[in-house]
């Protein structure tokens, strides 16, 4: 059955806690009709399951947002997560990328930049991702490690397909209750293949990795995408740039053409659109009151 969940679980008796996700048309929407090399969706796969990962443990109504700018050939990568899982993401790039890629010639000097909003509080914090690791994974597992001050594993993989992906991390006294269980839990996850974690629903993955323990789940949560084709936003933008500015851009090129990048729609204005946007803007404007009160 393909599903696009993440669920958590818990070994109660190690103190180990982890999380599966695996995604497929959650995934396949957020890259349809992008044509993206390979070797970049499989980057942007693998970044938007960690950053679902992240926001799993939000407790506040907000949202993820994990950004990279650079001089590399990704000159922009942005993936958002919500508090209920609601995902979107994009990358761009300005020339050819090879299939062998390594992480640094992709990014360059780009930086990864993790924002965490809380909507109810309209407070931002922000942290950069150290670039230590040869792959995206160590880079994001260092990353959770120094984050949650606790040993933490990231298995990862993506296709154009499906995402899935094995998040464990180790939690205090740990070691109390059972001096190997890290090491033994680690060592067992460390089989695991790309086919097994985009093919196998959670609870197949889990019963075939740890049957001989004893792992609580806890309900599978639901990941979707969601990047409405909201036009309004273009119209205001459009409204904003002024109505001159507007009509003598469409008469230069006859046809306004808006790209939303990161939802990969087009917005396009001919003459008529023009017309009505700025008529119904007028319309908006409430004459001023001249009786003095």
């Amino acid at each position: 059955m393909k599903k696009n969940t993440v669920q958590r679980f818990l070994f109660k008796k190690l103190n180990i806690r982890g999380q599966v996700i695996q995604l497929h048309d959650a995934w396949q929407a957020m890259i349809k009709d992008r044509h993206y090399p390979a070797v970049i969706e499989k980057l942007l796969g693998e970044l938007t399951a960690f950053s679902v990962i992240m926001a799993t443990g939000m407790k506040h109504k907000g949202k993820i947002t994990l950004q990279i700018q650079g001089t590399g050939p990704i000159t922009l990568l942005i993936v958002e997560v919500t508090h209920d899982l609601k995902i979107r993401g994009m990358a761009k790039t300005n020339q050819t990328v090879q299939e062998e890629a390594t992480l640094d010639e992709l990014l360059g000097d780009g930086q990864i930049l993790v924002t965490l909003e809380n909507t109810q509080t309209h407070r931002h914090f922000q942290s950069f991702v150290e670039r230590t690791g040869e792959n995206i994974i160590q880079v994001c597992e260092n990353f959770l490690t120094q984050s949650e001050q606790q040993p933490s594993k990231l298995w990862l993989a993506a296709t154009h397909e499906a995402l899935g992906g094995v998040f464990i991390q180790k939690m205090p006294d740990s070691d109390e209750r059972d001096k190997d269980g890290w090491n033994r839990i680690q060592s067992i996850s460390s089989t695991l293949q790309n086919e097994e974690l985009t093919e196998l629903d959670s609870e197949t993955l889990l019963h075939r990795l740890f049957h001989e323990e004893e792992v609580t789940l806890f309900d599978a949560q639901p990941v979707q995408y969601e990047c409405p084709q909201d036009k309004s936003r273009v119209d205001q933008m459009l409204i904003g740039l002024g109505e001159a500015e507007v009509r003598k851009i469409l008469k230069e090129q006859g046809e306004i053409v808006i790209h939303n990048e990161i939802c990969n729609f087009h917005a396009r204005y001919g003459e008529e659109e023009v017309n009505a946007l700025f008529a119904e803007a007028q319309s908006d404007i409430k004459p001023q009151d001249e009786t003095l009160q």
